[in-house]
Protein backbone atom coordinates (compact mmCIF):
# COMPACT_ATOMS: atom_id res chain seq x y z
CA UNK A 1 0.00 0.00 0.00
CA UNK A 2 1.02 3.48 -1.24
CA UNK A 3 2.41 5.81 1.90
CA UNK A 4 1.46 9.73 1.63
CA UNK A 5 4.51 12.06 2.93
CA UNK A 6 2.64 15.21 3.56
CA UNK A 7 5.91 17.18 4.72
CA UNK A 8 8.23 16.16 1.70
CA UNK A 9 9.55 18.31 -1.03
CA UNK A 10 7.90 17.05 -4.17
CA UNK A 11 9.96 15.01 -6.23
CA UNK A 12 9.83 15.84 -9.73
CA UNK A 13 10.64 12.07 -11.46
CA UNK A 14 8.22 10.16 -12.76
CA UNK A 15 7.17 7.34 -10.08
CA UNK A 16 8.83 8.79 -7.12
CA UNK A 17 5.86 7.85 -4.96
CA UNK A 18 6.55 4.13 -5.40
CA UNK A 19 10.18 5.14 -5.84
CA UNK A 20 10.05 6.51 -2.23
CA UNK A 21 8.16 3.30 -1.02
CA UNK A 22 10.54 0.88 -2.30
CA UNK A 23 13.38 2.94 -0.63
CA UNK A 24 11.41 2.91 2.85
CA UNK A 25 10.71 -1.03 2.14
CA UNK A 26 14.44 -1.70 1.37
CA UNK A 27 15.66 0.53 4.39
CA UNK A 28 13.14 -1.08 7.04
CA UNK A 29 14.07 -4.48 5.55
CA UNK A 30 15.59 -7.20 8.17
CA UNK A 31 18.05 -7.67 5.10
CA UNK A 32 19.23 -4.11 5.90
CA UNK A 33 18.66 -3.60 9.54
CA UNK A 34 19.88 -6.96 10.82
CA UNK A 35 22.48 -8.77 8.01
CA UNK A 36 23.79 -5.30 7.31
CA UNK A 37 23.62 -5.56 3.74
CA UNK A 38 23.63 -2.68 1.10
CA UNK A 39 19.70 -1.79 -0.04
CA UNK A 40 21.23 -2.48 -3.60
CA UNK A 41 22.56 -5.84 -2.59
CA UNK A 42 19.23 -6.58 -0.75
CA UNK A 43 16.89 -5.67 -4.01
CA UNK A 44 18.98 -7.83 -6.09
CA UNK A 45 18.32 -11.01 -3.19
CA UNK A 46 14.60 -10.52 -4.02
CA UNK A 47 13.51 -8.26 -1.01
CA UNK A 48 10.43 -6.01 -1.54
CA UNK A 49 10.12 -7.59 -4.83
CA UNK A 50 6.31 -6.75 -5.34
CA UNK A 51 7.11 -2.46 -4.67
CA UNK A 52 9.89 -3.32 -7.32
CA UNK A 53 7.11 -5.23 -9.80
CA UNK A 54 5.40 -1.83 -9.29
CA UNK A 55 8.31 0.57 -9.74
CA UNK A 56 8.93 -0.93 -13.12
CA UNK A 57 6.10 -1.36 -14.68
CA UNK A 58 5.73 2.52 -13.60
CA UNK A 59 8.66 3.39 -15.22
CA UNK A 60 7.93 1.37 -18.46
CA UNK A 61 4.49 3.16 -18.68
CA UNK A 62 6.33 6.06 -18.81
CA UNK A 63 8.67 4.62 -21.91
CA UNK A 64 5.25 3.15 -23.68
CA UNK A 65 3.78 6.85 -23.46
CA UNK A 66 6.93 8.49 -25.52
CA UNK A 67 7.11 5.94 -28.18
CA UNK A 68 3.48 6.38 -28.86
CA UNK A 69 4.16 10.21 -29.39
CA UNK A 70 6.92 9.84 -31.67
CA UNK A 71 5.70 9.83 -35.67
CA UNK A 72 6.54 6.15 -37.13
CA UNK A 73 9.96 6.58 -39.00
CA UNK A 74 9.56 6.56 -43.11
CA UNK A 75 11.03 3.13 -44.37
Amino acid sequence: MPKYYEDKEEDGRACSGVREDLRQCLLESPCVLQENKSPKQCLREGHCRSLQVTFFACKRSMVSVLDVSRPFPSL
